[in-house]
């Protein structure tokens, strides 16, 4: 039977089909129909057709798209094929089809079919012939993650869906779209949502000779580097120290290069320590040994706890390979590559006899100590520190020893302390390039014609080096009586005291820090013990002793004076006017005598001016402190060596 619907041809004829697949809703017969011959009809024409062929009732809104639709199926085909064709050529242009039950089809706007309640397959959307008809699936992945696997197959999706909607505590996926898109989608999951096949196996090698942390180690050396990328990341291979096993985990494929590299590293060898004695010119032997030890110990348990040995970079940061070893370890340094690291043999003992380093381990263990200890021991820079130890004596409107002298003390242009006032009451000063001369500030602060409230008390020197104290003492010690003990004799009880003697003196402490913008810092320690009185203990006179005592740190400029003060002390002195002879007689003189009871008010004042003295120019130092010497010419007679005297002829 043939119908033709407009220019449409729609042909009919009892069928005999083969069995086919469960088709979707509205799709209930078989039966062969065509040709299907479509140019330029309408939507509504279409419509007419798809209903007759689906014998179910279509509901459409008022307004539909105004369309003109082509087909043409010139073979004959079943009316399930047929529908399928139509429903996608609809699809195509706009038009969804969304079943409502078994009797009613809706007709609508693709871009919202997706509120329409599309149906919802719940089996395999492969057992459906692929049409255009919009529908639902939810897939629930198994090994996938959907929030990852989601926005790889979304650019895969027609707009009519939408956005995929994911459930993460269900790890599924609901998606709306076309009955091909869903199978697509279906067909990809077959294939990617599966366990992953690796291919890894592992693979234990127990040693026999070697340690497996050293043989891990060489095989990190061997392979890393662009021999390393020809393995896949996932590759890996540790050191179990316990076992003295090396675990593998690599593709069957790359274990032949292990087997091989490993049995020929675990191979017997004779005795690998070796020992050798590295002298020190500057450093100490045993703190040298101390720090080295400490490191070892440290990358050997960082090795340990990870499983296997570190490599050098964690020494390089202390040893780059920009520095220059000494001529002794030259051809060491030449055959040394990255595999170089701390062996698990490697002792350091410290000599102190000849200030050596006793070193055993390997050759790589020699090589990398003579290196580090090229960087540790080196010439550490000089510091001479000149001191001024003066007592002012304060009037009533002094507050301190440094506004009695009109001194100024603060920060130059760097931030670093120093004096700054070289004017006033001390004209006495000799100043060069801002650099104060100490010895002739000692002689203008000792000028008693003209400041007779300064002492001067010492004027010490001392040389040290960065990081490293000096001490001045300046003073006397003081006899004091701890214990008495009494013992019968013969002609009475005697008595011995027991005495113990006790510093009264000036305590100095100086450290040096030397920075690299040639500042100097200060940790200056000042302690200063006199005698402020007397008491009597048991009948016998003792001291009192009074202590004063300051801890300060201060940031100063190479060769820039520096002055510190604070520690007074406060002394009651009685003075007594003599009237003519009558002073002879006690209590006369105790009657008319006039008395006057002063207080004497005394603060201690140091001045440092430290010189960071370079190894170069040490000598030309020494001469310019000859120079100032007095006795300049019998030094210089002394040191000169004397010439050998001719032989008579």
């Amino acid at each position: 039977m043939t119908l033709a619907l407009g220019s449409s041809v729609w042909a009919e004829e009892p069928p005999n089909p083969p069995p086919a697949a469960e088709p979707l809703p509205g799709v209930t017969t078989d039966n062969l129909v065509g040709p299907v011959l479509m140019h330029d009809e309408s939507l509504d024409q279409v419509l007419t057709m798809l209903e007759a062929l689906t014998e179910m009732t279509l509901l459409r809104p008022q307004t539909l798209p105004n369309i003109q639709l082509n087909l043409s199926l010139k073979k004959r085909v079943t009316k399930a094929e047929a529908i399928r064709a139509i429903e996608t050529l609809l699809s195509l242009n706009g038009i969804a089809v969304t079943a409502l039950d078994d009797s009613f089809l809706k007709i609508t706007p693709l871009t919202g079919a997706k509120s329409e309640a599309p149906e919802l397959i719940r089996g395999s959307t492969l057992q459906l012939p692929a049409s255009g008809r919009l529908a639902s699936k939810l897939f629930r992945l198994h090994f996938l993650r959907a929030s990852e696997f989601t926005p790889q197959f979304a650019g895969m999706l027609s707009s009519a869906g939408g956005a995929p909607a994911v459930f993460e505590r269900t790890n599924a996926v609901l998606v709306t779209d076309s009955v091909s898109n869903l199978q697509r989608i279906e067909t990809l999951l077959a294939q990617l949502d599966v366990p992953p096949e690796t291919g890894y196996q592992p693979k234990f090698y127990t040693l026999n000779f070697a340690k497996a942390s050293d043989v891990v180690g060489k095989l990190h050396a061997i392979l890393s580097g662009p021999l390393g990328s020809q393995f896949s990341a996932a590759t890996s291979y540790n050191a179990d120290e316990r076992t003295n096993q090396i675990v593998l985990l690599a593709d069957p494929l790359q274990q032949a290069i292990f087997d091989t590299l490993i049995a020929q590293l675990d191979v017997h060898s004779g005795p690998n320590a070796r020992t050798d004695y590295i002298y020190l010119k500057h450093a100490s032997a045993k703190e040298v040994a101390t720090t080295l030890s400490q490191l070892v110990a440290g990358q050997n348990a960082g090795g340990r706890n990870s499983g296997q040995e570190n490599s050098r970079a964690a020494v390089q940061a202390i040893v780059p390979e920009a520095s220059t070893p000494g001529a002794a370890v030259a051809g060491l340094v030449q055959s040394l590559d990255a595999a170089a690291q701390f062996s698990s043999v490697l002792t350091v003992m410290a000599e102190e006899r000849s200030n050596a380093l006793i070193v055993s381990g390997t050759a790589d263990d020699l090589l990398l100590m003579h290196r580090l200890v090229e960087r540790i021991d080196i010439v550490l820079s000089q510091v001479r520190i000149e001191v001024i130890i003066a007592e002012v004596t304060l009037h009533d409107t002094d507050t301190s020893g440094i506004s009695a002298l009109n001194l100024t003390v603060g920060p130059n242009a760097k931030g670093a302390t120093q004096v700054t006032n070289f004017a006033g009451a001390l004209a006495g000063w000799s100043v060069t390039n801002g650099v104060v001369n100490p010895a002739a500030f000692s002689a203008a602060l000792g000028d008693t014609g003209s400041k007779n409230n300064v002492r001067i008390l010492s004027t010490p020197t001392i040389v040290t080096t960065h990081n490293k104290e000096a001490e001045i003492l300046v003073g006397q010690s003081q006899p004091v009586i701890t214990g008495s003990q009494t013992s019968p004799t013969g002609s009475g009880i005697a008595s011995n005291e027991s005495v113990t003697y006790k510093d009264i003196a000036i305590d100095l402490k100086v450290t040096p820090l030397i920075g690299d913008d040639g500042s100097i810092q200060l940790k200056i320690d000042q302690k200063v013990d006199d005698i402020v009185g007397n008491v009597s203990v048991n009948g016998e006179p003792q001291p009192i002793i009074g202590r004063r005592q300051a801890t300060s740190f201060i940031n100063v400029d190479d060769n820039q004076m520096v002055v510190l003060g604070g520690l007074q002390r406060t002394k009651n002195t009685n003075n007594r006017t003599k009237l003519g002879f009558l002073f002879e007689i006690p209590i006369l003189s105790h009657l008319l005598g006039a008395r006057d009871k002063e207080v004497e008010r005394t603060e201690l004042l140091l001045f440092i001016r430290p010189h960071v003295i370079h190894p170069k120019e040490g000598t030309a130092d020494t001469v310019k402190q000859i120079d100032q010497m007095s006795n300049k010419k019998e030094v210089d007679e002394f040191l000169q060596p004397k010439k050998p005297k001719k032989p008579k002829s």
